[in-house]
């Protein structure tokens, strides 16, 4: 059922298929009609509310997905237009409605059926459930699929939709015993079965489909408020679902956050060069850009003094004093050093070109004095941080860290 209406949807939306929207219109009248009667009690408005939601159909025929289950979207649009719909209502007549509605609740009969407690809860409800959720109890309560046929629509296996139509339906009692209704799960599933569709009037079939085809260019003033306000709603409706998904995962990825910057603290003691280079927030991982190459090159230009600094397979950095100066000079393109080795009492310097790309940084040694005349021609790899007035660079067996002396 769910596959062809989607095809008479399609059929509509393509074509403009005014017998393929009025077979939609048969087949879903009722259950239309039912959401709106439940929640306003008033034939004429319940009426209006039924127009609006068909209406909205036919204006967003051509944006449902292939997988919509009608039924259920007819549900939650008839809600929201119903909503609208009693919000206007109850502003428009204030205390005079209020009065109205007592004046309901005081003359009418007592009903001793849970469905008389159940009724004027079962769409907000249902509209409080996940939509896949909403979409179980629709199908086999609303519509009267076997869990099989559930299932098959859902795109899941038969028990699948047994324990989902079992979940929605815990959720429905606990929301109406929240509000003062205890019922069990059975009951409320019979009772809906029984209740939920009721007949709409006769002739509102053809005037629904004659104003919808027309999108609503004909409809009452009253009607099309109804419209607009039903699909505020629904635009809201999406939006809170998208920014609540997004809050969820955000707040995932700060727990993340907070158990790998714990454990990068304790890596810093052992190595804080590699520990500056390497470690991120994770937060700034998921929302920095790519990095600026020539940024960084802006924020290298200048002079900087070696600080601290560790060869392959030694277990200390080293680090420098003021009168043993290590000192290195990038520009735009190029790099330089000019190192004092009190050691070996030996003065040796070397430079040449850079290429920079994101972090991943190499060294061309062009020339070179005293012990660096062994690297001419070598290219040097590292991985390279500037944060501040202070550089990380590590790789090519050395770790290194220096320090801005002027710009």
């Amino acid at each position: 059922m769910t596959t062809v209406d989607m095809e008479l949807v399609q059929d509509y939306a393509r074509h403009g298929s005014e017998k393929a929207f009025a077979t939609l219109v048969a087949r879903h009248l009722n259950l239309v009609y039912s959401v709106a009667w439940r929640q306003l009690r008033d034939p004429h408005l319940a009426e209006e509310v039924t127009q609006a939601a068909f209406i909205i159909l036919a204006r967003k025929a051509g944006s449902l997905g292939p997988k919509t289950v009608l039924s259920a979207w007819l549900c939650r649009t008839a809600h929201y237009a119903a909503a609208d719909a009693l919000r206007t209502q109850r502003r428009r007549q204030g205390r005079e409605q209020e009065a109205y509605m007592q004046s309901l609740l005081d003359h009418s009969e007592p009903d001793p059926s849970a469905w008389a407690s159940i009724a004027p809860l079962l769409d907000g409800a249902l509209a409080a459930l996940r939509e896949q959720d909403q979409s179980a109890i629709v199908l086999r309560f609303f519509e009267g699929k076997d869990l099989k046929q559930v299932g098959a629509t859902l795109g899941v296996s038969e028990n699948a939709a047994h324990k989902r139509v079992n979940h929605a339906l815990e959720k429905l009692r606990r929301y109406f015993s929240k509000r003062g209704v205890n019922s069990t799960t059975a009951i409320i599933a019979g009772t809906i079965s029984a209740h939920s569709v009721q007949a709409a009037p006769l002739a509102l079939a053809k005037s629904i489909t004659a104003v919808a085809l027309a999108k609503g260019v004909t409809a009452s003033g009253s009607t099309l408020t109804i419209i607009k306000g039903a699909l505020k709603i629904m635009a809201w409706t999406k939006m809170k679902t998208t920014v609540v998904a997004t809050v969820a995962i955000l707040l995932a990825a700060g727990t993340t956050v907070a158990v790998l910057e714990s454990k990068a603290r304790a890596d810093r003691e052992k190595d804080f060069i590699v520990y500056e280079l390497l470690h991120q927030s994770l937060m700034q991982k998921l929302l920095a850009q790519r990095a600026d190459d020539s940024e960084t090159r802006r924020q290298l230009e200048g002079t900087w003094i070696i600080a601290a600094k560790r060869f392959r397979g030694e277990a200390q950095f080293e680090h420098y004093r003021d009168n043993n100066p290590h000192l290195k000079s990038w520009t735009l393109t190029n790099w330089a050093i000019v190192t004092y080795d009190a050691k070996s009492n030996v003065v040796y310097s070397a430079s040449g070109p850079y290429e920079l790309h994101g972090n991943l940084y190499t060294e061309t040694v062009e020339s070179g004095a005293g012990p660096m005349t062994n690297f001419i021609g070598a290219r040097l790899q590292y991985k390279l941080r500037v944060k501040g007035d202070k550089y990380y660079q590590a790789g090519s067996g050395i770790e290194e860290m220096g320090q801005r002396v002027q710009q």
